[in-house]
C-alpha cells in the first residue's frame, strides 16, 4: 500500500491506495496515518506521485469545477457498509438525503441507525460523499471530519450548484 498527504481547504488529507485503487481518504492526515499503519501488516510507502489523478480531481472539486469523481475505489467494509457506500455515490452533487431515506431505499426502513453507522465508517471521505447525508429534520448530524467540515463541504456544493440553500447555523 502507498500513501500521500494531500493539502486541501478542509485540512490535510491522507490518501491510501492499494493496487492502484483508493482505499482511504481521511481527514487529519497525521492521526489517520498512524491508525492505518497499525492496521496493516506491511509498512506503508509514501508515494505522492501515485495520487496525481486524485489531487487534480480534488482541486477541481474544491474549485467547484468537478461534481463526480472518477477514480478506482476499493474501500474495505462489511457487505451492508458496501451497500450504503454504493448508495452514497449516487447522491447528486449539491443535494442531500437522510439516513432514513437511504434505509428505505435499501429496503430496510428501520435501519436508519445502521445506515448512520455505515456512513460514519466510510473510509473514502469526500469522494464517497457521506457529507451529503443529514438528519431527518434537515439539520447537520455527526460527521467523522467534524460538523464544521461537513458544513464547509455542503456550503461549497451549494454555492456551485444552486440546488439547495446552505443549512442554517444553529
Amino acid at each position: 500500500m502507498v500513501y500521500a498527504r494531500i493539502p486541501s481547504p478542509v485540512g490535510d488529507l491522507l490518501a491510501v491506495a492499494d493496487r492502484g485503487a483508493l482505499v482511504e481518504l481521511s481527514f487529519d492526515a497525521r492521526r489517520a496515518l498512524a491508525r492505518r499503519q497499525k492496521m496493516v501488516s506491511e509498512p506503508l510507502r509514501e508515494l505522492p506521485s501515485a495520487f496525481s489523478r486524485l489531487r487534480k480531481q480534488l482541486a477541481a472539486y474544491f474549485a467547484g469545477e468537478l461534481r463526480d469523481f472518477e477514480l478506482p475505489l476499493a474501500p474495505v467494509g462489511a457487505p451492508f457498509e458496501q451497500r450504503v457506500w454504493r448508495v452514497l455515490q449516487t447522491i447528486p452533487y449539491g443535494t442531500t438525503t437522510s439516513y432514513g431515506a437511504i434505509a428505505r431505499g435499501l429496503g430496510s426502513p428501520n435501519a436508519a441507525r445502521a445506515v448512520g453507522t455505515a456512513n460514519g465508517r466510510n473510509p473514502v471521505a469526500i469522494v464517497i460523499p457521506c457529507h451529503r447525508v443529514i438528519g431527518s429534520t434537515g439539520g447537520l448530524t455527526g460527521y467523522g471530519g467534524g460538523l464544521a467540515r461537513k458544513r464547509l463541504l455542503l456550503d461549497l456544493e451549494s454555492r456551485h450548484s444552486g440546488l439547495f440553500e446552505p443549512i442554517p447555523k444553529p
